[in-house]
């Protein structure tokens, strides 16, 4: 009997929220933003999602103050709920994107690799607006499709996927047929996103922010078997909280799956020791309760 209640469950979460994306989305651009975020604050602590920030901020940084974990955990909620109705603006965003000029020591390799039908693998984290770099590069004839988790309510999914595919590009589950979908893209010199900071229990216990973290390799194996350039990328939120300064990293070098995967878990921890308010601090990253006997390094100083 569990499952139809969860079910059920999931389908009001799931009206709750297209309602709220409805009513956002008939405001002006620069109204709905920041009235998303300001909601997202709100209900950051009703949800739960205030409580897991702090302790993960806590544990990580343990010489932040409670009250400077407060005001970053307020911050991280507001850009959740920007992002949140930004990915569905896509029109708006796209618009918007034409302004956001990349830039960076990897934008003339990302340049040459395009012209020369070079597959590459752009990856990011939850930093920012991931889908803003993503909008940036396809105003300017890229095609950067994006690799996703499945959302645990299955009635978001479709939605969700539709605001991901807006921006070019197109989503790719992490499940066997997305998977192929995206080599055969790869295999065909296109272009592909990924992002490094999601939990992956079966994934290598890489290095994040001085913390062990359950870490795929997919990424550098992929770059690795297809000869793709692996390029960090960044879409970090401007202090007018409505545009992004995208940032191009110089491209990973092919070494081995390991070492290019723990380079980029490195490349977005200094992202977000520069500026822990626009990393998402919600999301479980390293569930140490699941990896217990790993997890015996004393906090980082």
């Amino acid at each position: 009997m569990a499952k139809p209640r969860r079910l059920w469950l999931d389908w009001l979460v799931d009206r709750a929220v297209r309602g709220l994306l409805w009513v956002a989305l008939r405001l002006p651009y620069g109204w709905r933003v920041p009235l998303m975020g300001a909601i997202l604050r709100a209900v950051g602590g009703i949800a739960g999602y205030a409580k897991r920030a702090d302790e993960q901020l806590a544990w990580i940084f343990p010489h932040l103050t409670a009250d400077e974990r407060r005001a970053i955990t307020a911050a991280v909620l507001d850009n959740f709920g920007r992002v949140t109705i930004e990915n569905y603006s896509t029109a708006d965003q796209l618009a918007r994107a034409k302004a956001w000029v990349p830039h960076g020591p990897g934008l003339a390799a990302c340049e040459a690799a395009l012209a020369q039908r070079r597959p590459i693998l752009f990856v990011s984290g939850h930093f920012g607006n991931y889908q803003a770099a993503r909008a940036a590069m396809n105003v300017r004839g890229y095609a950067m499709g994006g690799l996703y988790r499945l959302m645990n309510n299955p009635f978001s999914n479709a939605h969700y996927i539709a605001s991901v595919e807006g921006v070019g590009g197109a989503a790719f589950p992490r499940d066997r047929r997305g998977l192929a979908g995206f080599v055969k893209t790869l295999r065909e010199g296109g272009q592909g996103a990924i992002l490094i900071d999601q939990y992956v229990a079966q994934g290598a216990l890489l290095d994040f922010l001085g913390q062990p973290a359950p870490t795929a390799l997919s990424a550098a194996e992929m770059a690795l078997k297809y000869n793709a350039l692996l390029v960090p990328i960044y879409a970090e939120r401007l202090k007018n909280g409505l545009d992004f300064d995208v940032q191009i990293e110089a491209p990973i070098p092919h070494s081995d799956a390991v070492t290019m995967t723990q380079e980029l878990n490195d490349s977005l921890a200094a992202r977000v020791r520069a500026c822990p308010a626009q990393w998402l601090w919600i999301h479980r990253r390293w569930k140490p309760h699941r990896v217990k006997a790993y997890f015996n390094a004393p906090s980082p100083q």
